[in-house]
């Protein structure tokens, strides 16, 4: 897979990267149809997991449709908080206009990408569906709909690992921080495996 066509990385799979559909699964594990399906995986975060679907999303061109099913993250509403992304944007603070989810801030990409986002792709509530042929009959369906590529791919700015040079305090603990033996400390993406 080239890295310009899903260029932000996470745990979802790929199939044909010329179907019209992509499936954000939240918390549930779907077999899906590699031949009709461009990319699919979970979302767990209404932040971080829904700019890794933006930015992957608008760099394929051919996605026309977005898929949201599987069962909701609790607390975290990203797939609710997509959806409203998709419906209203983002206000002036970053924060995504009615979304559920209790930190749902887009701070990573830009405006631009969240409107290419919005112009480019329907996206399809299916949140709660667990059924994996129902998912299937909208897959068929969105490729009956496919209206053609849109425009050229747009690729939002890629996130980096930043180093910070030593570990201040006696003891710190924090989910996305990796602390090296010698004091040097890291961010960890959102669900990488340590």
């Amino acid at each position: 897979m080239s890295p310009e066509l899903y260029p932000w990385p996470g745990r979802y799979e790929t199939g044909d990267p010329g179907s019209p559909v992509a499936v954000v699964t939240l918390d549930h594990r779907f077999d899906l149809p590699p031949h009709k399906t461009a990319i699919w995986g979970p979302m767990k975060t209404e932040n971080l997991g829904i700019e890794k679907v933006v930015a992957n999303t608008i760099s394929n061109p051919r996605i026309r449709f977005l898929i949201v099913c599987g069962k909701e993250i609790r607390g975290h509403k990203s797939g609710a908080s997509l959806v409203c992304l998709s419906l209203n944007g983002i206000d002036e603070t970053g924060r995504i206009v009615g979304a559920p989810g209790a930190v749902p801030y887009i701070e990573n990409i830009s405006r631009e990408a969240v409107e290419r986002f919005r112009d480019q792709v329907q996206v399809i509530d299916m949140i709660g569906t667990t059924d994996s042929e129902a998912v299937c009959r909208a897959i068929e369906k969105a490729h009956r709909d496919d209206p053609g590529t849109y425009g050229e791919p747009y690729i939002a700015i890629i996130m980096r690992e930043k180093k910070v040079s030593k570990l201040e305090a006696d003891l710190a603990l924090h989910a996305t921080l990796n602390v090296s033996p010698w004091g040097d400390i890291s961010p960890l993406e959102v669900g990488q495996d340590v």
